[in-house]
């Protein structure tokens, strides 16, 4: 591979149909085809993934497939409550069921990978992704991360299924206790001293 093909098996564009944020890919047909993307990011829909991947193997030099992800947060076809919803339950063998139908869904279009769960303990409600989340008790998060994984990956982790994909546990620390729970904003989760008496 050359150097360039290495660095493009990195990449993960969003592209298509569900997009947070800013953000747009110019000539992503080029760049599949140049081996500059490693996967896609929130494409739905069988037949645009099985295009999208058509291009990777058959058009691209190194004929790579393309890894495919989406934020399956609270269901893909079957909509569930949301995880803090969810989480008021404690009912972690419904919690896992949720996560496996979902997977289940998913993997028939050729998603193989989430964005969830969320495990951030959420410190401000006026943070837009507190949905997202079990709230604010540590154990309790856990305690659903641990069942939304088992359900997503499979209870042995193997994916000796076919309906099984990859969990991936976001975000990474600390980003759910944003400044004034505002989206992207500095975090400060510093060590402060008791003070001197």
């Amino acid at each position: 591979m050359t150097l360039e093909e290495k660095v493009g098996q990195l990449n993960l564009p969003a592209e298509g149909d569900i997009i947070t944020g800013l953000g747009t890919n110019d000539n992503i047909t080029a760049k599949i085809r140049k081996g500059q993307v490693g996967g896609m990011f929130n494409i739905k829909g069988v037949e645009k993934i099985r295009e999208i991947q058509r291009l990777a193997v058959e058009e691209s030099r190194m004929k790579i497939p393309l890894l495919f992800g989406m934020d399956v947060i609270h269901g893909y076809e079957t909509i569930f409550t949301i995880p803090l919803g969810l989480a008021c339950s404690w009912d972690m063998a419904a919690i896992e069921k949720t996560a496996q139908i979902a997977a289940k869904e998913a993997s028939a279009d050729g998603i193989s990978w989430t964005f969830s769960p969320m495990v951030d303990v959420a410190r401000d409600p006026r943070w837009g992704r507190v949905a997202e989340g079990a709230g604010e008790d540590p154990f309790l998060g856990g305690q659903i991360a641990k069942a939304m994984v088992s359900g997503y990956q499979g209870r042995d982790n193997s994916f000796s299924s076919n309906s099984n994909i990859m969990a991936c546990v976001k975000h990474f620390a600390l980003y759910g206790a944003g400044e004034a729970g505002r989206e992207y904003n500095t975090v400060d989760m510093s060590h402060i001293s008791p003070p001197k008496s």
